[in-house]
């Protein structure tokens, strides 16, 4: 009993909802990346067994480049969508937020369309760079066109503000349950890698498009007026700030992006195709507890922002902190199960050639555990109107991956880039978390006229 009472005093449960209701949104989309994630191993384990490890590392290859292009020219509309929106949201603001999220849309539209011209653009120029031959263009090209329909920006916002975790969560299925019949098929019939290409990105642009609608739904729910039917004209200048702090968080994501897509590309230029694939077979495995700290940062930023707007600092410390205890016996707790059966899971899922990616997701898991803990960090800094100091942050983080990635990687292979990754991810994450603690308690003084240390565990914040 006294465990259990320490337990509900840390989550706060039986004093008050907020905490609990944080948490059970986390776990709604935590239950859609499990399955979303343990469904995609399937089609992934599929493509493995009928693909030679070499033709397997060029598929992988190619999904990572054109998600990399992608992510580095996203806008990132929902985090500017989510910090205004919570200025201007009430009963007489529905056409203004309409306005916004058409805003939004429309950043999201040119970024998914500039992406997969430059995908092809830069595969046709690029690609013997990453140890594939100039004939794989054209499997760019398809992949290409799932980024077309990639919109996600504004239905993300639309759904979180809305607390609608639940549709965001299992809208990650959609894809996966798509890709496995399709990917089956292919196995069935000893198909080659175009097909493949072609059923992933099928299944993409299926679940991009019942998520652009979903969002719309959601809008309509609210009373928000249809966004494509108002008037683009001036929008710069009705939300002055909007672009600027979209484009800044969207800068600080692509450094991120760097260190989490571009470290295949580094792996298959540096060690060739098969260790990339090698390497995204341990990433796909470590992606449920990665994606822990993502759904974290979309569930609790929407909550920090308005706490911050309405000047509720000791609540804000108090989830947060609080929060990062969560994540912490998350991450630490999936480190030590995968040192135990992590290679004997690895053989099972992937097949025997793939057995000594064992000590790769375990260090892999190290790293995840750092980002899981920064999520909550990030979102604060957010909330306080710091993307600029976040991009720093992300940036130094990138540099440090590539400068200690490519010695690594040279000596360990594949698991060098897994050590690089570590040595990035505890940058960043302490970098984060002394900034963000720092600047809440000189706001708590400023508000108080009293520096209250931070609360212990357990103990409810002044």
């Amino acid at each position: 009993m006294a465990l259990v009472d320490a337990v509900r005093n840390v989550l706060a449960i039986g004093k008050e909802g907020t905490l609990r209701s944080h948490l059970l949104n986390i776990g709604h989309l935590l239950s859609g990346a499990a399955m979303s994630n343990g469904l995609a191993l399937v089609s992934v384990g599929l493509a493995a067994r009928t693909l030679t490890t070499e033709m397997f590392g060029i598929f992988v290859l190619i999904l990572t480049a054109v998600r990399l292009i992608e992510r580095i020219m996203r806008f990132e509309s929902w985090q500017p969508l989510i910090k205004f929106a919570a200025h201007i949201e009430g009963a007489s603001e529905k056409r203004k937020l309409s306005r916004l999220y058409l805003y939004g849309f429309l950043l999201d539209i040119a970024a998914a369309t500039a992406a997969a011209l430059v995908s092809v653009l830069l595969a046709a120029l690029f690609t013997p760079l990453f140890g594939l031959k100039s004939g794989a263009v054209y499997l760019v090209a398809i992949c290409a066109v799932g980024v077309l329909f990639n919109i996600g920006g504004a239905p993300t916002a639309a759904l979180r503000l809305t607390g609608r975790f639940r549709t965001v969560a299992y809208n990650q299925l959609i894809g996966p349950v798509l890709r496995i019949p399709l990917a089956f098929f292919c196995w069935w019939y000893d198909l080659g890698i175009t097909s493949f290409m072609i059923c992933w990105t099928l299944a993409q642009v299926v679940g991009s498009l019942v998520f652009i609608y979903q969002g719309l739904v959601a809008l309509r729910a609210q009373g928000i007026p249809n966004p494509f039917r108002q008037s683009p004209r001036n929008l710069p200048a009705d939300f002055p700030g909007f672009s600027s702090f979209g484009w800044s968080t969207n800068i600080s994501t692509t450094m991120r992006a760097l260190t989490q897509e571009a470290d295949t590309l580094l792996v298959g230029s540096l060690a060739g195709a098969s260790s990339a694939g090698f390497y995204h077979v341990a990433k796909r495995l470590a992606k449920l507890a990665q994606q822990v700290g993502a759904q974290t940062q979309a569930v609790l930023y929407p909550e920090m922002a308005r706490l911050w707007v309405d000047g509720k600092l000791a609540q804000l410390r108090q989830l947060t902190r609080r929060i990062q205890l969560v994540l912490a016996t998350i991450g630490w707790s999936a480190v030590a199960l995968s040192a135990l059966i992590g290679e004997w899971f690895v053989t099972v899922a992937i097949g025997d050639k793939y057995s000594s990616v064992g000590p790769i997701l375990v260090t892999q898991l190290i790293a995840v555990s750092f980002i899981m803990n920064a999520a909550p960090s990030r979102s604060v800094l957010l909330s306080m109107g710091k993307p600029h100091f976040v991009l720093v942050i992300a940036t130094l983080g990138a540099a440090i991956f590539f400068g200690a990635g490519y010695l690594l990687i040279l000596e360990f292979g594949a698991l060098g880039a897994s050590m690089a990754q570590v040595l990035s991810a505890a940058f960043v994450a302490g970098c984060m978390e002394v900034t963000w603690a720092r600047k809440l308690r000189h706001s708590l003084t400023a508000a108080t006229g009293v520096d209250a240390p931070p609360p212990a565990a357990g103990q409810p914040a002044p």
